[in-house]
């Protein structure tokens, strides 16, 4: 195995083009621990530590935000620039593993990987985001709802490779809830529900929802969401959003829980989500 260690965002662009083998090597959470399983064995590993400008977030004059692909776990579960809204990601962030690993560990790296029971996938479809790849022909913008494609499959072309997270402009007063069941603190979620909800009058006007290790990429419901519009969230329409929501997901059986223990768990984790956006809104 070789392994490269680039000082610019081009020269690692040219070498993942040059080898179709190579992996970035982030923080190497994921991808370490999949070489020590022998799920992965790349050919060679393109370093990424010395690409600084990849690190750190920056706020837009129109509330946007932008989230370098090599951010750690940790300083997004910190950013104080992430609110209203963009505090779903910092509380995906927060349930993501334990210190050391939100420590090592980088948002690109993660959603690169394209686990649909990691925290990032669903807060990032919730939260309408856009991910930042960059390849031989330059830089585009993948929306994330297009950019997780299957179970460990990513919309990421040959050669190339995440640099940025943008998160839009979030509504006024919007406000945000994430909520994860796992079998032990820092495991991979069972189940987890990412919601974001702008209120009016005690009542939901907007709201989207995103699903979390119930299929093979973040579940969206748009059904369940037309449900809970003008609403006050109450239990019976909380309820049936939940059904609604079932009737899209096709989660896996496996050492986490079973389909139907997964299914269960909807209905309670999206009424904690939506309680907790709630409560961000009137922050």
């Amino acid at each position: 195995m070789e392994f490269h260690d680039p000082a610019t965002v081009e020269e690692a662009v040219g070498l993942l083009a040059g080898d179709a083998e190579a992996r970035c090597l982030a923080g190497g959470a994921t991808l370490v621990a999949m070489m020590n399983a022998d799920l992965m064995m790349p050919s060679a590993l393109v370093s990424l530590r010395r690409l600084g400008g990849l690190k750190g977030l920056s706020r837009g004059g129109d509330g946007s935000v932008r989230i370098g692909a090599m951010t750690t776990h940790h300083a997004i579960a910190e950013a104080g620039e992430l609110r209203g809204a963009h505090a779903l990601l910092r509380q995906a962030a927060r349930a993501i593993g334990h210190p050391a690993i939100r420590n090592m560990g980088t948002i690109g790296g993660a959603i690169a990987h394209g686990d649909p029971a990691a925290d990032y996938p669903a807060a990032l479809v919730a939260l309408e985001a856009g991910i930042e790849a960059t390849g031989p022909d330059g830089v585009r913008r993948i929306a994330a709802e297009e950019f997780f494609v299957d179970h460990l499959e990513v919309a990421l072309a040959p050669g190339e490779m995440v640099t940025a997270v943008a998160l839009p402009p979030p509504a006024p007063g919007a406000g945000a809830g994430y909520e994860k069941f796992a079998r032990v603190e820092g495991d991979f979620a069972t189940v987890s529900v990412a919601a974001v909800a702008t209120f009016e009058d005690g009542a939901c006007r907007r709201v989207r929802l995103a699903v979390g290790s119930c299929g093979p990429t973040p579940v969206r419901a748009a059904a369940a969401e037309d449900r809970l519009r003008g609403t006050v969230l109450d239990p019976a329409a909380v309820a049936e959003a939940a059904a609604l929501i079932g009737e899209v997901c096709d989660p896996i059986e496996d050492m986490r829980g079973s389909a139907e223990y997964r299914m269960a768990l909807i209905a309670p984790l999206l009424g904690r989500a939506l309680a907790g956006a709630r409560a961000e809104a009137v922050r």
